[in-house]
């Protein structure tokens, strides 16, 4: 089974790679990035829930390791 962000990236290499659509390379695989970007924050979040943390907290913390 094939993700959606796949799929769309696929389609838009072989449009760009066709001539039929003139994007910029970061625009072609930006299905993929922004998937990226969207679990990253996702994972952020599911972080400071979890932990029951406040951002105060957390940048002490990160202090504490250094």
């Amino acid at each position: 089974k094939i993700s959606l962000p796949v799929l769309l990236t696929i389609i838009f290499v072989i449009l760009r790679l066709c001539g039929v659509i003139a994007w910029s390379w970061w625009w072609v695989f930006s299905p993929l990035w922004i998937t990226a970007i969207l679990v990253i924050i996702y994972l952020v979040l599911e972080i400071f829930v979890k932990n029951d943390m406040t951002v105060d907290e957390f940048s002490r913390r990160v202090k504490a390791h250094e």
